[in-house]
């Protein structure tokens, strides 16, 4: 079964830096593409960021998102990076991971990220 750990949250001042990391348990090739989503409390889940399996290289990220969040990948690790920059207090909330391989989407369990000021 396919299954996506996150991991490298935690508390972090506004300002600061965190990486995020999605390890799957198969190949990202495998995969159409893997993104990320963060879930405040009381808000839509949102999309961050996403990085084609099939398509090296090609990303997409929402425009709000832009400048301060990266994703990345590393295919021998089989683990798709999630860079933030400039942490807010608003950044606060639980990150997932997502990959998708036709119809079907796989979730991992989230990594929390809180800031303090």
């Amino acid at each position: 079964q396919v299954h996506l750990v996150e991991s490298g949250g935690g508390l972090v001042q506004s300002g600061g830096s965190l990486r995020l990391s999605c390890v799957a348990s198969e190949s990202l090739f495998s995969f159409d593409n893997v993104g990320w989503f963060r879930q405040a409390p009381g808000k839509e889940r949102e999309w961050i960021a996403t990085i084609s399996s099939s398509l090296r290289g090609t990303y997409s990220s929402r425009d709000s998102m832009k400048g301060r969040f990266a994703i990345s990948g590393d295919d021998a690790k089989n683990t798709v990076y999630l860079e933030i920059n400039d942490l807010q207090p608003e950044d606060a909330a639980v990150y997932k991971c997502n990959a998708l391989r036709r119809s079907t989407i796989y979730w991992g369990q989230g990594t929390q990220v809180t800031v303090s000021s």
